[in-house]
């Protein structure tokens, strides 16, 4: 956090100095210091995002290829003539254990065409579809399989 907290005073000034360096660096730490203090942040959470930043990579990437290949497979959907769509509403468990993981899976699914997360409760969603074709192996896709590998990496 305090990196990002740096870039974004180097970037708002729009040139990098030793002086804007120095006034930086004292301006990050202040701001890392009130976050940790009044909003319930820790250092641990950020050596936690170190650790697991390769997985959280992987999982960005794989993403934004599901998303791509969604958009293809959505297209096609509504612009075919012949397609007739039938809506469809699911629930599946995942056996997901930090919030992290459910709510990164839950903003995932929305964020992929043709699908929304209505409700997370616990280990349950309820997702709605655009199509029960895209509701097929939901509960089992790549993205609850990459999560269950970054809550189980060191």
């Amino acid at each position: 956090m305090f990196v990002i907290f740096f870039l974004v005073w180097v970037i708002f000034n729009g040139q990098f100095t030793a002086e804007i360096a120095a006034f930086g660096i004292v301006i990050a730490g202040a701001m890392y210091w009130f976050f940790c203090k009044f909003f319930d942040y820790s250092p641990r959470y950020d050596l936690f995002l170190c650790k697991k930043a390769p997985l959280l990579l992987q999982y960005l990437f794989t993403l934004v290829w599901e998303i791509l290949k969604a958009n293809l497979i959505v297209f096609r959907m509504i612009y075919s003539a012949e397609y007739e769509l039938e809506p469809a509403v699911i629930h599946f468990k995942t056996d997901l254990h930090s919030t992290f993981a459910r709510v990164l899976l839950a903003n995932s699914i929305t964020l992929t065409p043709g699908t929304i997360t209505v409700a997370l409760t616990g280990n349950e969603y309820t997702v709605h579809c655009l199509d029960k074709e895209l509701a097929e192996g939901i509960s089992s896709s790549v993205f609850v399989k990459l999560l269950k590998k970054l809550e189980t990496a060191e």
